[in-house]
């Protein structure tokens, strides 16, 4: 699958539950690093979950984003914002003129470019010592649920090992950075679900499958079982560390 298209089909629940990022990163990133003001390429914006989150503390933001859907629907969600630029274009071909941003930042998206491409096109866009910031969620597996729901992911996904996130080790990211240093902060972040909500953190996955295709129906009633199990007063909590890997870039 080409993976700038991975979830062309799942933007709907992309935006109703994907986890969003604790409003403290723009706090530590104007303390950390003296950036109060300026402007941002969010690359591989996606639906604009980070976006909105600097777009709210006044940046003006690039949401430079490969998958036409994602972005039609930052669009419609983010056009009212005077700050507001969307992109067509890729992490190793943004389309933006040189020089031409204060930051770089990527949300949950890192994982999918290709390094050593988007490194070249990271310091051929960014003004000398800009800033660049790499952020996932990252979904916790310490209490009971959280580590039976990872195991339904593993047993139902259909490309989960190959493609999560989890796949790029710190020395991946360090190596991206070099010769600059890198600095990481972790923030804790949760989400709270019912069962419909729940559902769709699932599905808003690209290796998960969808209505239709060979095991959604016995997932779902693995899920269904799995919640039953765990649900306090028809809710349960879905617990994340948000890391965050920043620093100033030479070039």
């Amino acid at each position: 699958m080409d993976n700038t298209q991975r979830f062309s089909n799942r933007v709907e629940n992309y935006v109703k539950y994907r986890p969003h990022y604790p409003p403290a990163i723009v706090n530590y990133i104007q303390q950390q690093f003296g950036f109060k003001t300026g402007t941002i390429a969010d690359v591989g914006a996606g639906t604009g979950i980070l976006t909105s989150l600097f777009l709210d503390a006044g940046y003006a933001v690039y949401a430079v984003e490969p998958n036409a859907p994602m972005l039609a629907k930052a669009t419609t969600l983010l056009q009212d914002y005077p700050g507001f630029t969307a992109v067509p274009g890729t992490a190793e071909n943004t389309t933006l003129p040189e020089n031409s941003v204060d930051a770089i930042m990527a949300g949950q998206a890192f994982h999918w470019f290709n390094p050593e491409n988007s490194k070249a096109e990271f310091t051929r866009i960014l003004k000398p010592q800009g800033l660049v910031m790499l952020v996932w969620n990252e979904r916790n597996t310490q209490a009971p649920f959280e580590q039976e729901y990872d195991a339904l992911i593993n047993k139902y996904g259909k490309d989960y090992v190959q493609v999560k996130h989890r796949n790029i080790e710190p020395a991946d990211i360090e190596s991206f950075f070099a010769p600059a240093p890198m600095e990481l902060k972790v923030f804790d972040n949760q989400q709270v679900f019912d069962f419909d909500g729940l559902k769709g953190r699932l599905l808003s996955s690209s290796y998960m499958p969808l209505q239709g295709e060979a095991g959604y129906e016995e997932m779902l009633t693995a899920l269904n079982k799995l919640f039953d199990k765990y649900q306090q007063a028809g809710t349960i909590t879905i617990t994340y560390d948000t890391r965050l890997y920043a620093g100033k870039w030479f070039n």
